[in-house]
Parts: structure tokens; C-alpha cells; sequence
């Protein structure tokens, strides 16, 4: 459950509470019953369990990623006898 901060505009009392995301916000100061507002806040960040620090992850090997990586074989040349290649709809252009 979400704790959401509150702001008296009357008596600039504030204070806290936890609520659940669908119960509707207090309007009323506990203090002098003058109209509350719901200021924004920056939300609490926990960062809980392994992954978040540079030592939490693998070393690297000696080797370059590029030489241990399988290359990908050649693309083949546009041979521009397709309708639907940009090189065919060129080359009847310039004919």
C-alpha cells in the first residue's frame, strides 16, 4: 500500500498515511478542518537482491566478443530483377 503525504493550505499542517490506491483521499485537516492537498513526492526506491553493483556481475574474458561471436554469412547482390526492388524500379527509370 502507497503511503501519500498531505498539506493543510489553511494551517500548513502536514502529515502521512497509508492508503490502498483505491480509497478516496482524506479533503478535511484533522487540525483546523481546513481543505487538504496531496503535494508530489519522489517516490521510495528499495534496491533489493544481486545485480545492482558492477562487482554483482560476470568478469570479462581476455578474448574480444567480436572473434568469439559467429559471423553472419554475406548478403547476396541485388540482382534488380523483382518488381518490388527499389534497384529494378531505378534501373527502368534511367532506360
Amino acid at each position: 500500500m502507497p503511503l501519500y503525504a498531505y498539506r493543510c493550505k489553511q494551517c500548513a499542517y502536514r502529515f502521512e498515511k497509508i492508503q490502498n490506491f483505491s480509497a478516496q483521499p482524506e479533503l478535511v485537516c484533522p487540525k483546523c478542518q481546513g481543505v487538504l492537498e496531496r503535494p508530489l513526492t519522489a517516490p521510495a526506491l528499495s534496491f533489493k537482491g544481486s545485480g545492482f553493483y558492477v562487482n554483482d556481475y560476470a568478469g570479462k574474458s581476455s578474448a574480444p566478443a567480436a572473434e568469439s561471436a559467429p559471423t553472419a554469412p554475406a548478403a547476396t547482390p541485388c540482382s534488380g530483377s523483382c518488381d518490388a526492388c527499389p534497384a529494378a524500379a531505378a534501373n527502368a527509370v534511367t532506360s
